[in-house]
């Protein structure tokens, strides 16, 4: 059993969890469903960033305290990934008392680790509080931070802690073009070679002004208290969600093996961040993959633009399962993507209520009617060689040898039903039922279908894990479907199962009138 170590950038606590966030929580609860239906020992970790000045502005806006105000938005995204059944095993924020604690652990061992390091300056620039960074000339547009076109930049003068960023450039550079992929995909990986050719640019690790933030361990020679850039708060809650420094075994599951962010924060992630850890000779995680962006009519979602789409609306419309298995499939895990209502009733009618769930129903009807309701023995067949070649091809493009190409793993799930769906045609069960002489042929067919639709639901159960889990049932599969094993791991035998037509899985959508 190996260990995999999986994370989520932690969302700010300054508004409601939008499609965005739910698109990176979904993308990496499917990828830790499968990593444990693979055999490994998963860890899943999501969390809340809640300090800097922007949760300090918001809050004061609202007329309550910070805490009482990270307390809120905390619940609300704690209870949105309740309802989209995302599997993390920690929720981590940087609140906490031992999160605290390790941040201070953590730049305290790089002053003494690399005492060059951290020095001080005075500085100033153009602050933008959305990004909660200074930002240089080409991040400003007419005026304004090209991320957060609707807020205004702020001119910050101040004596802070800088982090000596531009030692670590060689180091930086040997690490993103290593064979061993630290960044990917590969678009993300030519941007940081990019930010790298650019040159890097120290930066600030503390500020003197904000008091909501974790307390920097160290004032400047001026006597002056500082606090934690949020940063240089807010990145190493992947090493202090271990227990870094005081609980035993965390060195156990330190490095992580993925950190799933956006896009629009790989510099902070594949830059910064390992500087930090090389700084405090630590290990570094063993790779980042960062995603693209859910677009609806071309634009980002943002609501502070007015771009924004109400996600309790979108999962009401078909259910947790489908909102999962659509975002995930339509919109690639390696780039931009777009969501439209249009778009969403197209694929759930074509790919779950007429493709998938419409497979289901003929099966386990022709079980039922063919054979009192027992899947029959059936010899492997061409259905199964090909089923678990695809689904192969399926794993490899989801369980990190190729990346995490989720898209492509379901377009090759989908193959296998399909591929079932023609032998269904092909075979005509209901015309070898007529003959008693095909008795034998007719119950090598719905052997062949049962087993097939087993294999399906356990290869769809990272993406739709209740879903799964009612097919398995209806099919008189034993236990959870979420103890099994990937179908390519095991041969499925679904002889003696005991088939229960229920509820349609996906009922199909019937046009307006």
């Amino acid at each position: 059993m190996s260990r995999f170590y999986i994370t989520t950038a932690i969302d700010y606590a300054n508004g409601d969890p939008h499609i965005g966030h739910a698109f990176e929580k979904i993308g990496a609860d499917a990828i830790a469903r499968m990593q444990r239906q693979l055999g490994n020992d998963v860890h899943f970790m999501i969390g809340m960033d809640e300090h800097g000045q922007k949760v300090a502005q918001t809050a004061a806006d609202a007329g309550i305290s910070e805490q009482e105000f990270v307390d809120t938005i905390a619940q609300r995204f704690q209870s949105m990934w309740t309802t989209l059944q995302i599997s993390n095993d920690q929720f981590i924020r940087t609140t906490s008392p031992q999160h605290k604690a390790g941040v201070q652990a953590l730049i305290n061992r790089i002053f003494e680790r690399s005492p060059d390091a951290f020095y001080e300056k005075s500085y100033a620039g153009w602050y933008c509080v959305g990004c909660e960074s200074f930002k240089t000339d080409a991040e400003i547009v007419d005026g304004q931070c090209v991320l957060h076109s609707t807020r205004v930049l702020e001119w910050v003068e101040e004596r802070n802690w800088f982090f000596r960023l531009s030692a670590y450039a060689a180091q930086l550079r040997t690490l993103v073009e290593s064979p061993s992929e630290f960044v990917q995909p590969s678009s993300r990986r030519n941007e940081i070679i990019g930010l790298l050719d650019i040159g890097l640019e120290d930066v600030s690790a503390s500020r003197s002004r904000n008091t909501w933030a974790v307390p920097f361990p160290r004032p400047t020679s001026d006597g002056q208290a500082q606090s934690t850039y949020v940063w240089f708060d807010a990145l190493p809650n992947y090493l202090t969600g271990t227990g870094f420094p005081d609980v035993a075994g965390w060195e156990t599951r330190w490095p992580a093996q993925v950190h799933v962010i956006g896009k629009d924060i790989t510099r902070f992630h594949c830059v910064i961040w390992p500087a930090m850890l090389l700084a405090a000779g630590l290990p570094l995680p063993e790779h980042v993959w960062g995603h693209g962006f859910v677009l609806l009519g071309g634009e980002r979602f943002s609501k502070s633009a007015g771009v924004k789409l109400d996600l309790g609306e979108a999962i009401d419309r078909f259910g947790c399962d489908a909102f999962r298995y659509f975002l995930l499939r339509e919109i690639p895990f390696d780039g931009d993507g777009s969501f439209s209502w249009e778009r969403f009733g197209e694929r759930y009618n074509s790919d779950l209520a007429n493709t998938f769930g419409n497979l289901a129903s003929r099966v386990t009807s022709m079980i039922e009617k063919y054979n009192d309701g027992v899947i029959p023995a059936a010899p492997d067949g061409e259905v199964d060689v090909l089923d678990l070649a695809d689904l192969l091809a399926a794993q490899q493009a989801m369980d990190g040898s190729r990346g995490y190409l989720l898209h492509e793993g379901l377009s090759l799930i989908w193959r296998t039903t399909a591929r079932a769906n023609e032998f269904v045609q092909s075979s005509q069960p209901w015309a070898l039922a007529k003959v008693p002489e095909q008795r034998d042929a007719l119950l090598a067919v719905l052997g062949t279908l049962g087993r097939s639709l087993a294999r399906q639901a356990i290869a769809i159960a990272p993406v739709m894990p209740t879903k799964a889990q009612a097919l398995w049932e209806a099919l008189g599969a034993p236990g959870s479907v979420h103890a099994q094993r990937w179908p390519t791991l095991v041969r499925i035998d679904a002889t003696g199962w005991r088939v229960t037509k229920g509820a349609a899985l996906f009922p199909r959508e019937e046009p307006a009138r």
